[in-house]
């Protein structure tokens, strides 16, 4: 009888850490960039806009909570959310294997190629020989950057920035020969602008896993597996409601989410 009541006891006991370790998800704090147009930039009057922001609010209102968006710099995204400054990331960050040590992930909300630019009339083509000598400019820690640097690393320069919008900025300037990036941010943040009229995408798209991963997820803490499955059922839901579609329609004219 002693053992029964003490097993019973035990089992309260967890039944109540479990209870008490369950969180009521009321407030979501997201953290996002503001600097990768046209997922997230931040206005002149300091307004974030963009996908992302759209996504973390339309998925916030889907799942009841209130929804508090954190700007972070991209090289310390990860960490910050390690840290709790937020609960998790919507910031068009790749579902890698190398990311998947650090945190979990929902299921990917969009996906899209990466691609090169380079200026027009340049002759350059994308080809170990024809990259020989060239600089390439890539947003630092980011699956691009490794991608460059692994399979190109060998006969290009690779520079690397804090921001894509500095990326751009360099290009512009002529510090760099080509840029390499997710294919939509490239052309909604660069080639439709004045400062992008005279450059061009050229080379395939490259989409293989192995360096680009399963598309965008939304990055959380490891073993928050509540939070994940709350994110992944409003995902769902958005998209079965259309609520999805009119977010992808205001900022582009194809299939976002991929196949």
């Amino acid at each position: 009888m002693k053992k029964f009541i003490s097993a019973v006891f035990v089992a309260a006991i967890a039944l109540g850490a479990a209870q008490a370790d369950a969180k009521d998800w009321k407030k979501v704090r997201i953290g996002v960039e503001g600097a990768y147009p046209p997922f997230s930039s931040v206005t002149s009057d300091g307004k974030l806009v963009g996908f992302d922001i759209d996504m973390a609010n339309a998925l916030c209102d889907q799942m009841k909570v209130e929804c508090e968006l954190v700007t972070q710099d991209w090289d310390g995204i990860i960490p910050a959310l390690q840290a709790r400054k937020y609960d998790a990331i919507i910031a068009s960050m790749s579902i890698t294997e190398e990311r998947k040590k650090k945190v979990d992930f929902t299921n990917k909300y969009y996906q899209t190629p990466a691609k090169f630019v380079r200026k027009k009339g340049s002759g350059i083509e994308i080809t170990k020989d024809g990259l020989k000598g060239k600089t390439v400019g890539v947003q630092r820690a980011t699956i691009h950057d490794n991608f460059v640097t692994e399979v190109y690393g060998d006969a290009v320069e690779v520079k690397r920035y804090g921001t894509q919008d500095e990326a751009y900025l360099d290009i512009a300037a002529g510090r760099v020969d080509l840029l390499l990036a997710d294919s939509v941010a490239l052309e909604d943040g660069f080639l439709k602008t004045e400062s992008g009229k005279d450059y061009e995408f050229v080379g395939p798209d490259f989409t293989d896993p192995k360096y680009f991963g399963d598309g965008a997820g939304i990055a959380i803490r490891k073993g928050e597996d509540e939070l994940a499955e709350m994110f992944n059922a409003a995902i769902d839901a958005i998209r079965a409601n259309g609520v999805y579609k009119s977010i992808q329609d205001k900022y582009f004219n194809f299939n976002v989410y991929g196949s």
